[in-house]
């Protein structure tokens, strides 16, 4: 367990006051009643004043569109692979026994993984189904991280106990991410945490994903040391997968986490974040999310409007509030669209830090004493190779057979090994990087070479 200590030096109380404050949320939009469904704009907007050389919206929207046109160019057939992402679920608390209060109990956590899942992949029979047209399953599946960055073995809960009960300020939770992120190309973070004070009625924020080929994209440092998603406690999990509380009267569902990685994602909220206002119904309907099949909305919706209509000129669509990049109540949604899911397959296939989660190997259990020495006992060379790549096997072990992916996950070689030889046709292959697995009865090992 970690313990997160505040320490001030009245020297410079004064200048840490002043970067503090410009480090903090501004006056956040809230709905009717109060409740700050989403701090993400926000969130950007103070990141890009910390790190001046953070993409603005435009460089990441022309990046965007420029990789979305390369992958229609691009005639290799899918595998229709389903990208399965590592997650660690950080709960920050006081030190409250574990069920209690925001120290929530294991099986939130599995709730929420639940419902992710359903979200993401529009299952059938399930609140996350949608008949729409347009509705799409992401194929994208999250687990739980079997291992720790240690190697050692864990549940991916990882529980964190501070010296207070509540974040009150942004600044405080953005150095807690510092402390305790695990590292972001292998896990997807999620803090889980109490806010109060200025904070109190906010039920989440997430960082937009950052491009690749831009300058200001430290992978070691900067804004890659805070990515990830934060959630009010009492808005994480579902309470129709399981009641065990405490809940948001309103918003318990679970789809405040699929909003937020639906930004973490790549997604932009529906009506383009513009200037309009749902309480005078005064729409600004000159904004975009960039997605051609979510019609063109002047504000966000609170509750479940359904049949609204703020943009009369969008050729009579109304406004698709059961979308997840709403603020709908999370009984009124159910959709992400197609648009939005290559947007999304955009981001995993081409993002810094987002990329990288389809080789983790966070959601397999640690080794084993047998998988350990197999690993061990398995060599490859030479690394980069041109065309063939030789391997050497000790310690008694018979290769079986040998599998090789590509970056993206597809299978582009199989073989079955008699009389262990000791090299691999890689000729053909096209350059780039490659993970080569080796079985040996029920054990497997991968290693990573690089095809010139």
């Amino acid at each position: 367990m970690k313990n997160k200590l505040h320490y001030f030096f009245p020297a410079l109380f004064f200048l840490t006051t002043i970067l503090t404050q410009a480090q903090e949320f501004p006056k956040l939009k809230a709905s009717p009643t109060g409740v700050v469904r989403c701090a993400t704009v926000e969130n950007e907007a103070l990141l890009r004043s910390k790190f001046p050389d953070r993409e603005t919206t435009e460089e990441f929207e022309n990046w965007m569109a420029e990789k979305i046109a390369e992958s229609k160019e691009n005639t290799v057939e899918s595998t229709n692979s389903i990208i399965t992402i590592p997650v660690v679920v950080h709960i920050l608390s006081n030190g409250d026994p574990v069920g209690s209060n925001e120290n929530l109990a294991d099986v939130r956590v599995f709730a929420q993984i639940q419902s992710l899942n359903q979200d993401f992949r529009r299952m059938l029979n399930t609140p996350g189904y949608n008949d729409n047209e347009v509705g799409a399953d992401i194929e994208i599946e999250f687990c739980l991280a079997q291992r720790k960055p240690d190697g050692t073995a864990t549940n991916g809960i990882d529980r964190v106990t501070t010296s207070f009960a509540a974040f009150t300020s942004r600044t405080d939770v953005e150095t807690m991410k510092t402390t305790t992120q695990w590292d972001p190309t292998k896990y997807f973070n999620i803090w889980v945490v109490n806010f109060s004070g200025g904070l109190g009625n906010l039920l989440g924020y997430a960082q937009f994903p950052s491009t690749s080929g831009l300058s200001g994209l430290n992978a070691n440092g900067g804004a890659a040391n805070t990515d990830g998603v934060v959630i009010k406690y009492t808005s994480f999990g579902s309470k129709l997968i399981t009641t065990v509380g405490p809940y948001d009267a309103t918003y318990n569902g679970g789809r405040t986490t699929t909003h937020e990685i639906g930004h973490c994602l790549g997604l932009r909220h529906i009506w383009g974040d513009g200037n309009g206002d749902p309480q005078t119904h005064s729409p600004d309907c000159s904004m975009s999310d960039y997605c051609n099949d979510t019609p063109v909305a002047g504000y966000e919706h609170w509750g479940c409007q359904s049949g609204d209509d703020s943009c009369f000129d969008d050729a009579g669509q109304i406004d698709m509030v059961e979308n997840y990049m709403d603020y709908s109540d999370d009984s009124c949604m159910n959709i992400f669209t197609l648009d939005q899911k290559t947007r999304i397959l955009t981001v995993m296939n081409n993002s810094i830090r987002r990329k990288e989660l389809k080789t983790s190997n966070a959601c397999s259990p640690p080794l084993s004493v047998t998988q350990h020495n197999f690993a061990n006992s398995v060599a490859i060379y030479p690394n980069p190779a041109s065309s063939v790549l030789n391997y050497i096997v000790k310690n008694d072990f018979v290769i079986s057979s040998i599998t090789i992916h590509d970056i993206s996950g597809k299978e582009v070689m199989y073989t079955e090994v008699g009389n262990n030889p000791t090299q691999i046709e890689v000729s053909t292959l096209s350059a780039g990087v490659y993970f080569v697995t080796f079985k040996s009865d029920n054990t497997t090992t991968t290693k990573k070479f690089i095809k010139d």
